[in-house]
């Protein structure tokens, strides 16, 4: 069964009932998105949408990303910007290390199999991340190095799972051609945003129809994303920086007052809609993999996930304790127990290749440690965001 519009109108329809049911029961809505996606997949009328890294990447990313970073306030970003780039790169290959040696060691994976799971599961999902702190109402500068983390990584995580993928093809990339991709990957992806996000601020200078400033928001969210990824960048990054950019300049008299409060109430309902349908595909899909003869490699699996998470956030955070952007203890708790992964860990295990070891095996766990995020670390944030302080009193 496709994504057609049928289909994404009954998961619409579920997702209503779902968001009304979970606010008079005061749960995370993702939480009860995937519970009522495995309820979905025992329906006898019911058949399983294909979860594809297309389909999560192209159509259902770009406007949860757009609309997360259309509300960064830079000024607030670039005071923390040394943090959030440690977490984003060297987090990211301290969690990945310390997945792939467990791994090996502890469930006797092969080293190439270890070392592609390490990788894509390392970095923490933003759609996970912003959802959940979203549901929980959380504020303040802990929301911000959660959610910029999140949104930042993408780039590294991206860079090391392709350079896995080449030495599973039979080539070795030398360190400096992977700090040169990670560069260009990152880098490329910030610029062709920024220009993408540049261009539709040019044009909408020359209009005042706030129908014409939402088409070019959708355009720079989307273009962004399709351009950088056609050049081998990180989307993800590209419309991360299309939205930081026409969040930033596009108040400054650049989109009309009506066109704000336009762009504004359609990209919350954008992304709604994406985040609905992720959280919904994920559930149908967690019900329908089969994890006989992996729980054991799965539990061990997500206790190296999360112990992965505590080497990237306690020392990175070390590293700070005597400047200015010192993390206190309580909120390095939240950011430690806060490093989700969902639909981006997924779409990258739906897109290993079938030359790579135990390739069913890596996506069935991929599945499993994705459920813990949702379920276990889920219900757990709102009370550990209300011990460290970052939910209104």
């Amino acid at each position: 069964m496709e994504l057609t519009v049928q289909s994404a109108a009954f998961l619409l329809l579920i997702a209503v009932v779902v968001a009304i049911l979970t606010q008079r029961l005061n749960l995370p809505y993702s939480v009860g998105l995937v519970a009522a996606g495995i309820g979905l997949a025992f329906l006898p009328f019911h058949n399983t949408i294909p979860l594809t890294k297309t389909l999560l990447f192209t159509v259902l990313l770009p406007p949860l990303i757009f609309q997360a970073a259309f509300y960064l306030e830079w000024p607030h970003l670039r005071r923390d910007l040394g943090v959030i780039v440690v977490l984003a790169t060297l987090g990211v290959m301290l969690s990945a290390g310390v997945t792939t040696i467990g791994m090996h060691y502890l469930a006797n994976w092969q080293w190439l199999s270890a070392l592609v799971f390490g990788v894509l599961i390392a970095a923490t999902d933003p759609v996970s991340v912003i959802a959940t702190f979203k549901d929980a109402g959380a504020r303040g500068r802990l929301v911000l190095l959660v959610e910029a983390e999140s949104l930042f990584n993408d780039g590294t995580a991206a860079v090391f799972f392709a350079m896995v993928l080449e030495l599973i093809a039979g080539h070795t990339p030398s360190a400096s051609q992977g700090i040169l991709e990670l560069f260009l990957t990152a880098g490329g992806g910030l610029f062709s945003g920024a220009a993408v996000a540049a261009l539709a601020l040019l044009l909408a200078g020359n209009t005042q129809d706030h129908l014409v400033e939402i088409a070019l928001t959708t355009v720079a969210a989307y273009g962004s994303f399709l351009v950088a990824e056609q050049f081998h960048m990180s989307g993800v990054l590209a419309t991360l920086s299309a939205g930081l950019t026409l969040g930033n300049l596009g108040t400054n008299n650049r989109i009309s007052d009506r066109g704000k409060e336009a762009v504004q109430d359609f990209w919350e309902y954008a992304a709604f809609v994406a985040n609905s349908l992720i959280f919904l595909l994920i559930g149908m899909h967690i019900a329908t993999q089969n994890f006989r003869g992996v729980g054991s490699a799965a539990a061990i699996a997500i206790l190296l996930v999360t112990l992965g998470r505590a080497a990237a956030v306690y020392p990175c955070a070390a590293l700070f304790a005597g400047s200015s952007q010192r993390i206190p203890a309580r909120q390095q708790h939240i950011l430690f127990w806060g490093g989700l992964r969902g639909a981006l860990a997924l779409a990258l295990a739906l897109a290993l290749p079938d030359n790579v070891p135990q390739r069913e095996t890596i996506i069935a766990i991929s599945f499993a440690v994705v459920a813990f995020s949702v379920f276990v670390q889920g219900l757990t944030m709102k009370p550990l965001l209300r011990v460290g302080g970052a939910l209104p009193k």
